[in-house]
């Protein structure tokens, strides 16, 4: 048995093919959007949200929608009245990746539960043998002396059964089909605790992380989906300030200036 730390990495961000958004742009008469835009490693997602939403209304540029007199053209401003107007669908263009490591199945079987605008792949223990049982502990439970030597305990001997089981079934004879493999080790895992720490690659559009964020990582929510998902929050507000600047966090709570979006 191992103590571990949840982790989230971030692994993939939206990258814009400018070459094809200045042909595009000068079909429509929108080239002067590209001078005001900066185009660094991380601008990209911003840029895209702000492509999306002038792209609605044509809004590049006073005078190509008759109906559009003046534009923002600062793009925190901009980004700003998307999230203030609610103007939410421009931004489930703009989607992150993330690797979440040492999280439990706890964490796991809540993320999930947020379908729309993710997706999800997740370490199988069908095919993923156990031989050790990798656990988070909060601190408030380290602590506590003689729950720790308890918990440790009983999770020594789960993980013993573990070994035990793929001795008794043979596992790693020469000769035993993998077939079988998977049958023993889907067999298996329903002896690991939903506890266990294990691993995701979780991917979520803005909208959605908006709402993630808010939600898991309020007073209510369970206590290490708040300590993961309030990480993830830590990554796209770096990521992306624009779309995420406007919480502030009161106790490992997320709050919003701007809801529903």
């Amino acid at each position: 048995m191992r103590h571990v730390e949840p982790q989230v990495r971030l692994i993939a961000r939206p990258r814009l093919d400018y070459e094809e958004v200045t042909r595009y742009l000068a079909e429509v008469g929108g080239e002067s959007w590209l001078e005001r835009v900066d185009r660094g490693e991380t601008d990209d997602a911003q840029n895209l949200a702000e492509f999306a939403g002038r792209t609605c209304y044509r809004s590049w540029e006073p005078g190509l929608n008759p109906n559009v007199t003046r534009i923002r053209t600062d793009q925190g401003a901009y980004l700003d009245n998307i999230l203030a107007s609610a103007h939410g669908s421009v931004l489930e263009h703009v989607g992150f990746s993330f690797v979440l490591h040492n999280v439990s199945r706890v964490v796991t079987h809540e993320l999930v539960r947020h379908r729309a605008g993710t997706a999800v792949s997740q370490e199988s223990l069908r095919f993923v043998r156990l031989d050790d049982l990798p656990f988070w502990f909060p601190q408030w439970a380290e602590q506590d002396a003689e729950l720790m030597e308890r918990a440790t305990a009983l999770l020594e001997q789960m993980e013993a059964f573990q070994h035990w089981m793929s001795g008794h079934f043979g596992l790693d004879e020469q000769g035993v089909p993998f077939k079988e493999k998977k049958a023993k080790t889907s067999f298996m895992r329903r002896f690991a605790p939903e506890g266990l720490a294990t691993g995701m690659v979780w991917t979520a559009n803005v909208r959605t992380l908006r709402h993630v964020i808010e939600s898991r990582t309020a007073p209510g929510a369970e206590e290490e989906i708040r300590l993961v998902v309030g990480k993830i929050g830590e990554v796209v507000a770096k990521e992306a300030p624009a779309l995420f600047g406007d919480y502030t966090v009161q106790d490992g709570a997320w709050i919003p200036g701007w809801r529903k979006v």
